[in-house]
This record gives C-alpha cells, sequence and structure tokens, in this order.
C-alpha cells in the first residue's frame, strides 16, 4: 500500500515532522503489516510504503490504511489537505517502463509528456490488471505566471494580492435562468445564463487587473509579470537514445497476471499508436517484465521437449523394442494433461517452477510405468506366458510396490505444501504440480498401463529373430548388463550380512555430506541474467539538474558503444532504487540484446561499462541487475537499512556512522559494490528572522514566509480545463530574481501600513548541510546501504557477514534492518532443514504403516545421505548455491530415492515372507529389482540433463536444481543399491530378534500379535 503526500515548497526535514510522522504514527501496527518505509525529498513530497504479509487481504488493508489515515488528516498542513493523501493499492515492482519519443527534433519533451498524459495515459489505466499508470517527472501543462519583484515593488504590488486576484477574476460561475418557472407569472422563454468561468488562455490571465483609479488607470497582471503556458514543474530530463521522451511506468494491480497485463498493453500501444500519434513519433518498451519471463519459460518448454527425448532414449536402451518405449512414452502426457486438470483447480498458474515441476514430473511419471513393463517383460521370459497373462501375474506381485512408491513419493511433498511465507509459494506450487502428477502416474501405471502391456506386447523371448545392427547393439548392451548384475549379486553376498561396510559407507557418506555442506555457498532466488539492468547516478551534493543530465548523456553514449546493448534510457531527477526524486540523482535503464543475439551476459556487460566509465568524473555510478523476483525491491543483491534506533535525530552523526559503516562493509571479501548515498552535506539556508525589528516594521512572519513561498517556492490556488484535463496555475517569482541565495533577501514584502519592505531589513541566511532526501525505516530514521555478494559467494554469506560487522563496528543507539528479498531470506533462517525434517517424518510414518512396523522404514530413510552427499557435491562442482531451487531438489529427492529403496525393501518382504532368510530375502530382493532401479534412475537423470547444461535466460535456476537432481539421483542410485540390502539385513535382523510389532500374515492384527508375545 502507497501512501503519497504533497506539500508545494516544503523541504524534507518540514515534511517528515508535519507530514511524515503523523501519518506513520497511525499506520504503524495495522494488521498484517510486515514492515513500512517513508521517504521525503526537498520537492514537498512524501511517500510511505506499506508492505504486508503474505496471505494478507488486500481489500481489508486497504480499508485498514484509509481508517487510519482519515484519523489523523486534520492534523497535516491545510495546503497538504487540500492537496489530497493519496492511497493506492499496487504490486511493488515495475511492470513495464514505455518511452514515447520523436524523431522530429522540434518536439520536445513538454509536448511528449502531454501528448502521452492526454492520449496515452488513460487508455493504458483503463486496461484490465493495471494498478498504476504514471509519466515520470510533473511536466504537466500549466499556466506559469512569472512575477517580477523589481516591477512589484515599483507599483507596490504584493504576492498575496495577486493570489487574490486570480481567484476573484479567473473564477467558475453559476448565474441560473431568466424565466424559470416560479408559480406565480407565466413566460414564454427559459433562457440559462452562462459566464465563460476560468480563463483557458494566456491573454486572459496577462489582462486580470491588480490595480484601478477612477482616472481609468489601470494596472494588470502583465505589467509586473511573464505570463506562457509552460509546465507546472521543470524537474526531470528524460531521454532515449539521445532523443527526448516521455518515460511512463506501468504497475500491476494485486492479484492480476502478470503475462496478460503486458500482452493487453501492448495492444493498446499498437491500437493507440495507428489512431492517435502524430508523424514522427513512436514508442519503445525499455523494460517489460516478461521478457524475461517468457523466453525463460520457453527455454523450460524446449527442455521439457528434450527430456521426453532422453527419457524415451533411455527406455529403449534397456527394455529393445519400440512397443515397450511407446507404453510409457503414452503415460507421460495422460498424466501431465491430467495435472493441468488439477492445477486449475488449485489455482495454480504455469509458471516457472510448475514448469521445473513438469520437467522433472516427466522422469518420475515414466518410472511406474518402467515398473509395470519390466515386470510383464520379467514373467514373459521366466514363465513363457502370454502378454495377458504375464501381466496379470507381474501385477498381482507388484501392485502393492507400485501403490507404495507412489504415496511415498507424494507424500514427501505434502508437508511443504502447507508452508507459508514468501518461501511457501515457491513450495505449494512445485509440490502440488508434482504430487499431482505422481499420484496420477500411480493410477495410470494401476489402470492405463497394464491395458496397454496386455495389447501392445509381444512374447518375443526366446524366440530367434533376423537382427539388425541396432538389435546387435542392443544385445551387447544387455550382455554387459547381464554381466554387470552377476557382479553385483556377488558383491552384496560378500558385503551384505557385514555391518561395518554398511555403516562404514554410511557415516562416509554423512561426513562427506557436512564437509562439503560448510562450504557450499548458501543463497535464497539466485539472481538472473534478465535481459536488462541499472545504472544508478549520483552528483555531488547541490549539483543541478543540468549538470546530472550531462552525466547521464555521457554514460548513454558510452553505454550505445557496448556489444550487446540494444538501447538506453537515461533520466535526470530521478533514482529508481527508491523511486525517489533529487536534482543530483539519474538513472539508465540498460536494455539488452536477446540472449541469442549477445555473447555476453549481463554481468559482463556491467563489467566493461564499469571500466569504461570510469573516465565519466563528478559522479558516482553504480550499476544494478533488477531484483531476482519482481516485486521483491527495487534491484538484485541486498537492501540493508541503517537505523537510527535512539532516535537522536542528528543527520549528520547518521552520515559519519553510514560511511565508516560502508567501509568496513567493504572490506569484507564475501562483498561487492557496497554503498550508500546518504549525505548530509547537501548545501541549505536557515532562514534567521529577527521577531521583534519584523513586527516593529509591520511585517508578520507568517505574511513574509507565504510571500516568499509564492515568490520562491511558487503557490497555486486556481485552476483550469483544457484538454479536458485539470491544469494548474502557478504564480512564482522569474528564475533570476531567485538565482543566488542572497537574491531572498532583494525581495520585498507589503507591511499592515501598504509599505513595501526589504526581507534584509528583518532577516538573515545562514549557511547549513542537510538531506536531499530523508529515508525512515520502521519509523527510525535510515541510510539505504545496497550491494551484492562478491564472485564465489552467496547472498547467505552476504548476509552472514553484514551481521558480523554490524555487531562488531556499529555504534551504540544504532542497528540494522532489512528489506525487499533480503527481509524474508533472514526470516527464513534454517527452515529448509525443518521442511526436510519434516518430509522424512512423513515419510517414515507412511512406510510403518505400510509395513506394520518401526523398525523397516530406517533402510529406506538412511539410504538418503548418499544422494544429500551427491547433490551438495556436483552443486559445489558447478559452482552452485545451496538455494531454494537446491532445497526444492532436495525434498524431491528424499520421494525418488525413497522409491528405490522401497523397491528393493518390498520385494524383500515378500520374499521373506514366502520363506527365506532375511539375508537370502536381501540378496534376491535387490537382484531382481536392480535393473528396472538402474532403469528409471538413468531415465530419470537423462530428462535432467538439458537442465544441467542449460543456457540463456533463467540458466542459474535450471542448472542449480538439474545439478541438485542429478547429483543426488546419480550418487543415491549407485549406492544407494549397495547400501539398501545391508540396511534391509541389520533392521530386520533387528526387528527379527526383537519381536517388534511386526507381522506380514494377513490373518494376523497388529493387537492379536501383541497380545500373543505377551
Amino acid at each position: 500500500m502507497n501512501v503519497t503526500a504533497e506539500y508545494p515548497g516544503a523541504n524534507g526535514e518540514l515534511m517528515i515532522k508535519s507530514v511524515i510522522i503523523p501519518l506513520e504514527r497511525a499506520i504503524n501496527g495495522v494488521p498484517g503489516m510486515k514492515y513500512m518505509a517513508s521517504d521525503a525529498g526537498n520537492d514537498g513530497e512524501a511517500s510511505i510504503q506499506v508492505v504486508f504479509n503474505l496471505g494478507t487481504d488486500p481489500n481489508q488493508a486497504s480499508v485498514n490504511i484509509q481508517n487510519r489515515v482519515a484519523s489523523v488528516v486534520n492534523k497535516l498542513p491545510p495546503i497538504v489537505v487540500r492537496e489530497g493523501v493519496k492511497i493506492t493499492r499496487e504490486e511493488s515492482n515495475m511492470l513495464m517502463y514505455i518511452n514515447l519519443y520523436s524523431k522530429d527534433p522540434h518536439m520536445d519533451e513538454k509536448f511528449l509528456y502531454n501528448f502521452a498524459d492526454i492520449n496515452v495515459l488513460s487508455e493504458l489505466r483503463r486496461v484490465d490488471g493495471v494498478g498504476v499508470a504514471d509519466l515520470l517527472g510533473t511536466r504537466e501543462y500549466a499556466m506559469r505566471i512569472w512575477l517580477k519583484p523589481d516591477r512589484m515593488l515599483a507599483y507596490k504590488i504584493s504576492a498575496d494580492e495577486v493570489m487574490e486576484a486570480l481567484n476573484a477574476q479567473s473564477l467558475e460561475a453559476s448565474p441560473g435562468k431568466t424565466g424559470e418557472s416560479s408559480g406565480k407569472r407565466s413566460q414564454a422563454f427559459e433562457y440559462v445564463l452562462k459566464y465563460p468561468g476560468r480563463f483557458t488562455t494566456k491573454e486572459g490571465y496577462e489582462n486580470i487587473i491588480l490595480k484601478s483609479d477612477p482616472n481609468g488607470e489601470i494596472l494588470r497582471l502583465k505589467d509586473v509579470a511573464d505570463v506562457e503556458f509552460g509546465s507546472s514543474m521543470y524537474d526531470l530530463y528524460s531521454n532515449l537514445n539521445g532523443r527526448a521522451s516521455a518515460a511512463i511506468t506501468v504497475k500491476q494491480s494485486y492479484g492480476s497476471n502478470a503475462s496478460q497485463v503486458i500482452k493487453d498493453i501492448k495492444a493498446k500501444m499498437k491500437e493507440i499508436k495507428a489512431s492517435s500519434f502524430p508523424k514522427g513519433v513512436d514508442y519503445e518498451i525499455s523494460y517489460d517484465v516478461s521478457k524475461f519471463l517468457d523466453a525463460s519459460m520457453e527455454k523450460v518448454i524446449h527442455t521439457l521437449v528434450e527430456a521426453f527425448i532422453l527419457v524415451g532414449l533411455v527406455v529403449f536402451i534397456f527394455l529393445g523394442d519400440w512397443r515397450s518405449t511407446l507404453i510409457p512414452t503414452i503415460a507421460v502426457p495422460v498424466s501431465l494433461i491430467g495435472t493441468f486438470v488439477f492445477m486449475q483447480l488449485f489455482g495454480i498458474t504455469l509458471n516457472l517452477i510448475t514448469l521445473f515441476a513438469l520437467v522433472l514430473a516427466i522422469g518420475i511419471v515414466v518410472d511406474n510405468a518402467i515398473v509395470v513393463i519390466e515386470a510383464v517383460h520379467a514373467k514373459m521370459e521366466e514363465l513363457h506366458l502370454s502378454p495377458l497373462k504375464a501381466t496379470e501375474e507381474a501385477m498381482q506381485e507388484i501392485s502393492g510396490a507400485i501403490i507404495a512408491i507412489t504415496f511415498v513419493m507424494a507424500a514427501v511433498f505434502v508437508p511443504v505444501a502447507f508452508m507459508s511465507g514468501p518461501v511457501g509459494i515457491f513450495y505449494r506450487q512445485f509440490s502440488i504440480t508434482m504430487a499431482t502428477a505422481i499420484v496420477l502416474s500411480g493410477l495410470v501405471a494401476l489402470t492405463l498401463t497394464p491395458a496397454l502391456c496386455a495389447l501392445m506386447l509381444k512374447n518375443n523371448h526366446g524366440k530367434a529373430k533376423k537382427k539388425n545392427r541396432l538389435d546387435m547393439l542392443l544385445d551387447g548392451f544387455n550382455r554387459w548388463f547381464g554381466r554387470l548384475s552377476g557382479r553385483y549379486q556377488r558383491l552384496l553376498s560378500a558385503i551384505v550380512n557385514r555391518r561395518v561396510v554398511t555403516f562404514a559407507l554410511l557415516l562416509a557418506f554423512c561426513i562427506g555430506t557436512w564437509i562439503v555442506n560448510t562450504s557450499l555457498p548458501t543463497g535464497f532466488i539466485p539472481n538472473e541474467d534478465q535481459g536488462m539492468f541499472y545504472a544508478i547516478i549520483q552528483t555531488p551534493p547541490g549539483s543541478s539538474l543540468e549538470r546530472t543530465n550531462q552525466v547521464a548523456e555521457r554514460l548513454q553514449k558510452i553505454a550505445e558503444g557496448v556489444e550487446g546493448v540494444q538501447s538506453v534510457s537515461s533520466l535526470a531527477g530521478y533514482e529508481i532504487l527508491s523511486e525517489g526524486t533529487g536534482a543530483n540523482s539519474g538513472t539508465c535503464l540498460i536494455n539488452l540484446k536477446s540472449w541469442d543475439e549477445r555473447q555476453h551476459s549481463a554481468q559482463e556487460v556491467i563489467e566493461e561499462l564499469e571500466e569504461k566509465s570510469k573516465d565519466i568524473t563528478g559522479a558516482t555510478i553504480e550499476f544494478f541487475q533488477p531484483p531476482a523476483v519482481p516485486g521483491y525491491g527495487a534491484a538484485g543483491g541486498f537492501e540493508l537499512r541503517l537505523l537510527d534506533k535512539a532516535g537522536s535525530g542528528d543527520y549528520h552523526q547518521m552520515e559519519t556512522v553510514s560511511k565508516e559503516f560502508v567501509r568496513e562493509l567493504n572490506k569484507r571479501p564475501e562483498l561487492s559494490s557496497v554503498f550508500t548515498f546518504y549525505s548530509a552535506s547537501f548545501p541549505q539556508y536557515m532562514l534567521k528572522v529577527d521577531n521583534e525589528i519584523a513586527q516593529q516594521k509591520g511585517v508578520s512572519i507568517e505574511n513574509a514566509m507565504n510571500t516568499l513561498s509564492t515568490l520562491v517556492g511558487s503557490n497555486y490556488e486556481t485552476s483550469f480545463i483544457k484538454y479536458d484535463r485539470q491544469y494548474k496555475v502557478i504564480v512564482q517569482a522569474l528564475p533570476q530574481y531567485r538565482a543566488l541565495p542572497e537574491d531572498v533577501l532583494k525581495l520585498y514584502v507589503k507591511n499592515d501600513r501598504d509599505e513595501m519592505v526589504p526581507f534584509s531589513a528583518f532577516m538573515k541566511i545562514e549557511k547549513v548541510y542537510g538531506l536531499s532526501e530523508i529515508t525512515r525505516h520502521n519509523m527510525y530514521n535510515a541510510s539505504e546501504i545496497s550491494g551484492t555478494s562478491a564472485p564465489g559467494y552467496s547472498s547467505g554469506s552476504a548476509i552472514q557477514a553484514i551481521n558480523e560487522v554490524a555487531q562488531k563496528s556499529l555504534p551504540r543507539g544504532f542497528g540494522i534492518d532489512w528489506a525487499g528479498i533480503s527481509k524474508d531470506q533472514v526470516a527464513q533462517g534454517n527452515q529448509a532443514i525443518y521442511i526436510f525434517l519434516i518430509c522424512l517424518a512423513f515419510v517414515y510414518m507412511l512406510l510403518a504403516a505400510q509395513y506394520e512396523s518401526f523398525i523397516l522404514p530406517f533402510p529406506v530413510i538412511l539410504s538418503l545421505p548418499a544422494g544429500v552427499f551427491g547433490a551438495f557435491l556436483l552443486l559445489k562442482l558447478c559452482g552452485l548455491e545451496n538455494n531454494i531451487y537446491a532445497q526444492v531438489a532436495l525434498v524431491m529427492l528424499i520421494g525418488l530415492l525413497g522409491k528405490n529403496a522401497v523397491l528393493i525393501v518390498e520385494f524383500a518382504v515378500q520374499k521373506h515372507k514366502s520363506g527365506a532368510s532375511i539375508l537370502q530375502a536381501a540378496i534376491e530382493g535387490s537382484a531382481v529389482r536392480f535393473r528396472p532401479i538402474l532403469m528409471t534412475s538413468f531415465a530419470f537423470i537423462a530428462g535432467l540433463v538439458p537442465l544441467v547444461f542449460a543456457s540463456g535466460p533463467g540458466a542459474i535456476g535450471n542448472r542449480t536444481i538439474g545439478s541438485a537432481a542429478a547429483g543426488g539421483m546419480l550418487f543415491g542410485t549407485v549406492f544407494g543399491v549397495i547400501i539398501v540390502p545391508g540396511l534391509y539385513y541389520i533392521f530386520g535382523k533387528i526387528a527379527e530378534r526383537k519381536h517388534a510389532p511386526v507381522s506380514y500374515e494377513e490373518e494376523s492384527p497388529l493387537t492379536e500379535e501383541v497380545d500373543y508375545h505377551e
């Protein structure tokens, strides 16, 4: 929620005292509030952004804010109330940045701004899903009345008299009607009387009469002022590739679909261009959040197809004929289409996270189908049955295993679906998609797949057939795999009953996991190459807007010459990080070419620009990529706030502490490009009024300040309608009369004796230093500090380093807090560990119910360390970090590796039931399931190969989730088939010795077994 207020002519400190503090005190503690950030500049504008916890009802939040603001409106200055306190509900991120520009040099910024305001903005605001569509800057048309104080002195005219004349002569009136029925005397005709209303032309205002006398002498406004139809403010320069432009920013409304809103805006812009744009005027979309998302999703869809083909290839190699390959290939689209139906029911959208889930689900969905087909082939080979009979036999044997592995894999995702907060959104979208696909694949494996097996398979086992080159290759693979299976069985015979080997392997993986994890960087959501980045420009305190614009234009020219850059938009007077304004701040939006049209990443382009822009003197320039998740802050990296918790209000001390803190942070190897633009060194002048002298001269302080407010700060009391828009009439002294601080003392104010008194008679000015823009965070004065983690370090390492420096170096009374994505990362803490443990507990309870044993689930649970080690090791080798994508992969590994272990344990239990010893059951169960386990696991790994080697948009996320899953699956499968039989043997022996409540006899219920042993 954004609360904005305007106080024309006010400085930042006045805005804080008179506007921000009363509003903050009223808003603080509103239900659901996460944090509150306030901002006030010397341009008379203030804003409070209230960020709410995820899940807060936006409509209720809006009502709560409005009620609280309404309770203090009467305590605000009357001029602020007149301007209006605006409350808007919006997504905080910029959805689009559109530049309207002209190839005709005669069309200046003023024309472009107002053309956009009149013809474009109102259309965009009506697009469904648009929360805010606004033009940067305040260059809308206005009637500017430029007063000449020397002429006013000669005619003894005060600023107040000018304002009174404007109000008295430029006004709306309602004279009524003549001949209106009164019930007393009838008239033949009725006429409406009209008054022209407020002046709308330059000539109308020039002829306003300020003084007149009976002799016919008249003093008009044009005698003491210049009048022009100009702009209300000249506070921002905007251009695109060296041409003047009007910059439109668009934000979406809460709950709208960003992708759809952007499509509708693009369609609307094409329509407006075709119908309204004058010759030479065009537009460019300089930033579009969907550009990266669409490219990423397109990339993932390609990956989806590649994974599908690779999985099919692996299945074909293992099964050896196209009929067998076709059956799981049919199972995949059936399960995925069914998943789309349930995604719709749960209100889940098709996004990057759910597409990742679908890519991973391909490998998992194929698993169940492979288990069925492989079992049918085994029955046809061993018992020489027809496909139908073989299918019936196989399904009696493996139905329990399919139900078990389906439940185990789906159960993993159930706990994470109930997580709250921003991380919960990620997990929920992923988990519901995965769980649905898995359950449907289980259903398909029990129904459709057996039917397809009975219809499509042929029993060619043992039959001679003409062999082509491919058949020979497949036979060679089968012979090699047969030898491998023999070696595997011999290995198991040697080590299964040796507890030392099993525990040694288990311990080695646990220690290895701990060692790798301590050196593996941690993160939250990785920063991707989004095809654009920002340059933030800061010129020295007190610099003019024109000077800042020169720096922005120089940077623009340098950036245009860098390979990979498509266009550059520059803004002088606007800083995109805090969305604040100031003459000494500027921003460049550097738009890059499409990923396939350039060879360098965004980070490499930034490094090249940093090197080339070192020649630009007299300005600090920092480069930033957009936030990892749109809406989470203004830029990538961390967002830190240094807080004056003692409430001293000493801005100079804050500047000293802030700069020292940044200096200490930059010494840490984990951090890079740490900076703050906080400066209390902006030159300002304090007006010292001698009240005694002023009163003696008949001047009240109120009158003096009102006069200065009009002459220097500008004032408006009236407005007029033109082009169906309301425009202000702004009164201010001509620039040459207020160019220097000393010029203020040369101005005059009229006293109560109708005399003109110079300000120098009762006022002095004293040079002081203060802030250009004051920021507050949760009601404390704050310094905004931004930066990124250094190459080779993660965001988690950066946050830890910042906390350590804060504890050591910050003086008493100062503290830190976080904003944007950093706030959620800090709040997340060790949540991943708890998620992992909850998932394990859920799987354990499910298996305990399945096996009616509290001991036999342990072989499944303890088979996981090998997979976790493999996931961490591959992340480390690939230079990736343990972030939310890696954690999603780890949760999934619990299900996948648990499934492999369940296949072995389930068959070992069946062998043990049929009379085999625990040792024989462990060896035979493992040998029987060796081929399907490797087949399903390598099919899954094959589906991950495109993710592991991903490039282009979204590459880091793809590679993280792919590497963690592939590494975990590879290690977990290769070593799992060795560890699980040993664990089954150990825990099976324990269960047998202790006579634990375990029974595999259907006729002996659990309670009877307990009674019997008692």
